[in-house]
């Protein structure tokens, strides 16, 4: 399974997606403390200082915030979804 990331994440993790095969069965925030743990520098693009994921970091699940799904980050990954993965971007 493909995770996509996109704008200010790429170079973290290296490119427009990282492999996760393993990502299937697990729950989003799962996915998520993988990711920290592969890629700690992640940490601080994704997290507050709470512990609370930033109100513009948006996951999304087939095209559906995560945070608005009835499951929300206990959302349990599929074989047939897509992840993709946006810090808000603005210009001026």
């Amino acid at each position: 399974m493909k995770l996509n990331f996109y704008a200010t994440l790429r170079p973290i993790v290296g490119g427009k997606s990282v492999n996760m095969p393993e990502a299937i069965g697990m729950t989003v925030e799962q996915v998520l403390d993988e990711l920290m743990r592969r890629f700690p520098a992640l940490h601080k693009e994704l997290y507050a200082p709470d512990g609370s994921l930033y109100p513009h970091i948006h996951i999304f699940i087939n095209g559906r915030d995560a945070q608005f799904l009835e499951e929300g980050t206990n959302y349990i990954i599929q074989e047939v979804d897509t992840i993709n993965i946006f810090p808000a971007v603005g210009g001026g």
